[in-house]
């Protein structure tokens, strides 16, 4: 048996999946530094981060983000039947999504001109007629994404995580090698690549390693008692369309009221913001999301309320000080990772403040992604489409009047109010339905934690301000020195105060930092 075919424990997948996560931002954020560095932030960029508007919708619209939320217990149900019985039903989804995915494909592709349009309304014929094109180049990849998404659930049925960890590395190698090759067509060469990316990537490399094991029993089927389960698990994911999936689209649709480069500099910005997101809270959102859903099966509905607690408690806790750190260091930080080639020092300073305002937000998208997860625990897929649903219509003027009369970091500013009013609405509603168990203390913490973190940005403001270290020819020396120094202040600062002033609230952390940490703890 080869390593793609090993069965991994829950805490070896944990590390998997959160290795992966790490590298994938690590890589995306390499793939976006390429196309800063050889074409900026112009409208040839607004251009590329605008065609994945409508694509991304139809992906939403076929619920593929939650795939793994509606398709494995369906899969483990229907599998641990009999294997025969789970090849029809999964048989029966593949076939169903194909056919929808493919025709929805193919009316996008004939309708590119309009939908050009709608996914960036404030641009001229000559560069709708470019996004288009680049429309029609990007739209085939999401019958990959979904169909792949379909394999890669009978890998995680099969406890196998290597391979769906692999996953997002090879779609980002293929967006840059295509980049890269084909430079001389602009943009377009990112297109092919996220086309090459996604079709052996997404769907080729899930389809091979199930294969490797067994073989793919597929029969193309119409009809299997188990669809109507799949369909309303997913229903209500189709049809409501959260903050969470659309805020992306809708910073991008805004964004090209808000002139030329708009669109860019929100998405470098956004990228930034997200890798906490993602390696903090994506992380514990994933690993505690088995553990709710066993504790909901046997209905241990105290300790369900604990775990969750716990999970939020800790991902807050952790979130608040590294966005209050990331908000100082934020211009080293752009100046380092973008600012290089076609990406100049006017297009550091425009990101820069968006990344700063997008940060104000962190804690809110953390948020939302623990307590998400304790509805979906519960088999409540309707509740946060709903909420998300309403606040996605909620935030569309909003939207629309910052992009239009306050720019690009308008549209940054509706993106933070958009995601915190999502998490106000599913923390306060699933206090008034489950009660406030799962929130004890949270308040005190974060409280608490503000201060000490607010103590803390003291001393790496004035290190980022400090001119007399500043040297305009050296700039990346600058941002990687002033990065590292503030790391070292503000870490070391917060450890010390955090351990005086925060009670227990960091233990979780320090009992896994080694012997700095069991000393911090004695």
């Amino acid at each position: 048996m080869g390593p793609w075919n090993r069965r991994q424990e829950m805490g070896w997948a944990a590390v998997i999946m959160g290795v992966s996560v790490l590298l994938s931002r690590f890589m995306g954020l390499i793939r976006d530094k390429i196309i800063s560095y050889l074409f900026g932030a112009t409208r040839e960029t607004d251009l590329y981060f605008a065609a994945f508007v409508v694509p991304d919708f139809i992906n939403y619209l076929l619920a593929g983000a939650y795939f793994s939320i509606t398709l494995i217990p369906l899969l483990a149900e229907h599998f641990h039947k009999d294997e025969e019985e789970g090849w029809r039903f999964l048989s029966t989804v593949l076939t169903w999504i194909f056919l929808t995915a493919a025709a929805l494909t193919l009316v996008a592709m004939i309708l590119a001109p309009q939908l050009a349009f709608f996914a960036a309304p404030g641009l001229d014929d000559a560069a709708l007629r470019r996004l288009a094109r680049f429309l029609r180049i990007v739209l085939p990849a999401q019958v990959c994404f979904l169909l792949g998404s379909c394999f890669m659930a009978v890998l995680y049925l099969r406890k196998q995580f290597l391979l769906p960890a692999l996953v997002p590395l090879v779609y980002n190698s293929m967006i840059i090698l295509g980049g890269v090759i084909l430079r001389r067509r602009g943009m377009e060469g990112f297109c092919w690549g996220v086309l090459t990316g996604a079709f052996l990537g997404n769907f080729l490399l899930p389809l091979w390693a199930v294969n490797k094991e067994g073989g793919v029993k597929f029969r193309p089927r119409l009809t299997h008692s188990g669809l109507k389960g799949f369909l309303l698990l997913a229903l209500p994911l189709m049809l409501g369309q959260s903050i969470v999936v659309l805020d992306e689209q809708f910073t991008r649709i805004f964004a090209s009221l808000a002139g030329i480069g708009a669109i860019s500099w929100l998405n470098y910005g956004r990228r930034i913001m997200m890798v906490p997101v993602g390696v903090v809270a994506q992380a514990a959102g994933v690993a505690s999301y088995p553990f709710l859903a066993d504790l909901v099966a046997r209905k241990e509905f105290p300790k369900f309320h604990e775990t969750l607690n716990r999970a939020l408690l800790n991902v807050c806790v952790l979130l608040l000080p590294l966005s209050f750190w990331m908000i100082t260091v934020s211009e080293p930080i752009i100046v380092l990772i973008f600012q290089q080639g076609k990406f100049g020092a006017a297009d550091s300073v425009q990101t820069t403040r968006v990344l700063q305002i997008l940060l104000l937000a962190v804690l809110f998208w953390g948020g939302q992604q623990i307590v998400a997860r304790g509805y979906y625990a519960r088999q409540d897929t309707l509740t946060p489409a709903v909420l998300g649903t309403v606040t996605s219509l909620v935030s569309v003027p909003v939207f629309y009047l910052a992009g239009l009369h306050y720019g690009a970091p308008g549209v940054a500013g509706a993106s933070g109010v958009s995601v915190i009013l999502y998490t106000l609405l599913l923390s306060g509603w699933w206090g008034r339905r489950f009660g406030w168990a799962t929130f004890r203390g949270l308040q005190a913490a974060l409280g608490k934690t503000f201060l000490v973190a607010l103590v803390c940005c003291g001393p790496s403001y004035w290190i980022v301000r400090w001119q007399f270290i500043r040297d305009a020819a050296h700039p990346y020396l600058w941002a990687l020195g002033t990065i590292g120094v503030t790391a070292l202040v503000y870490g070391g600062t917060f450890l010390v105060l955090g351990r005086l002033l925060l009670g227990t609230l960091l233990d979780p952390f320090l009992e896994k930092a080694g012997p700095l940490g069991q000393r911090l703890l004695r």
